[in-house]
Parts: C-alpha cells; sequence; structure tokens
C-alpha cells in the first residue's frame, strides 16, 4: 500500500497552555459575576433585650401548681380569686410611677392550671403591662 506514513508519537501531546488559560479566564469571568451578586448586610436598629450597663430590676410573677401567685418571693391573693385584685392594683400603681419600661416575666410551674395563667395575663393587661414574656 503506498502512502505516505506520518510520524507520531505513541498519543503524547505534551502541556497545552491554551486551553489552561481558557480555564483560568472562565472561572475568573464565574467569581467576578458572583461577586457583583453579593448580599451586602444592614444593620438594623433593633433594641434586643440584654444587659446594657444599666441596673434593671426583673419583676417576675410565679404561679405554682395550687394556683398561687407570687411576685418576687411575695404571695398575691388566693388561689380562687380569678380577679386578682391585690397584683392588678399593685401593677396599676407601679405602671403610674414607672411607665412600662421592662418585661414582666411569668414563671408559671410545669403543674400550673392554664386558666390560672390566663388570669395573670389578664390582670397584668388591665393593669398597663404591655412588655409581658414567659421564662
Amino acid at each position: 500500500m503506498g502512502g505516505s506514513s506520518i510520524d507520531r508519537e505513541d498519543g503524547h501531546i505534551g502541556f497545552q497552555i491554551a486551553p489552561m488559560v481558557d480555564v483560568v479566564f472562565v472561572l475568573m469571568l464565574f467569581f467576578m459575576a458572583s461577586a457583583g451578586s453579593q448580599v451586602v448586610e444592614k444593620q438594623l436598629a433593633l433594641n434586643l433585650p440584654g444587659s446594657d450597663g444599666s441596673s434593671h430590676i426583673s419583676v417576675v410573677v410565679g404561679i405554682d401548681a395550687n394556683g398561687q401567685v407570687s411576685m418576687n418571693g411575695k404571695n398575691f391573693d388566693l388561689p380562687t380569686d380569678h380577679s386578682l385584685p391585690a397584683l392588678r392594683s399593685w401593677f396599676t400603681d407601679a405602671m403610674a410611677a414607672f411607665g412600662d419600661g421592662d418585661p414582666v416575666f411569668i414563671r408559671p410551674s410545669a403543674d400550673a392550671r392554664h386558666e390560672r395563667i390566663v388570669d395573670v395575663m389578664n390582670a397584668l393587661s388591665a393593669s398597663g403591662v404591655k412588655k409581658l414574656t414567659f421564662s
């Protein structure tokens, strides 16, 4: 068979730089495009609970399993009284004197009835307490 034979090495072409430069340019383009769509976080003006250096007195209203309501260790009203007049008048006076600065914490016992917790929440709401949380 007559034809010209081409001398080739056995499949070894060598290291080609042109495809590697193309890959680097594609990666650079990808990172430049994705950097432009990066989300910039902005500061929100939020007042988070925490210590700001001033002394605050927390008011904790506890409810035990029998329905006895106490505030910072002092018992208020009878467990059978749903309107809680003593607790309501104390918070009414406190809101008039000090305003609604710090939240009032309700700390019910694990065995406390939900009905009693609602009674306390109603009394605090009627007294003008606007910041209320559970602990």
